[in-house]
């Protein structure tokens, strides 16, 4: 179950990214990873104010991968976006 729960993670966070990339049509790298980081900043809060948890090291390595596949679908969201000039 947690291998799905991280596969629809990724999928939904990279829509995410791609989104914010293709409506703010530049600097993609940067609205996909204020989304990511965005989404992480959500989870933490969750996690430290209603658990009184902090993340543990797999969680913090998983959520820079959220981030990092956030900032990809935004630069892939910007050159999509613009459409071919050749």
């Amino acid at each position: 179950m947690q291998y799905a729960i991280t596969i629809v993670s990724f999928i939904t966070l990279f829509t995410g990214g791609f989104i914010s990339g293709g409506k703010g049509k530049q600097k993609g790298w940067f609205l996909g990873g204020l989304t990511g980081f965005t989404y992480s900043l959500i989870v933490f809060l969750f996690t430290f104010l209603g658990l009184d948890q902090l993340f543990t090291a797999e969680q913090f390595i998983y959520h820079i991968c959220y981030t990092l596949i956030c900032m990809m679908g935004g630069i892939l969201g910007v050159n999509l976006s613009r459409g071919s000039t050749a």
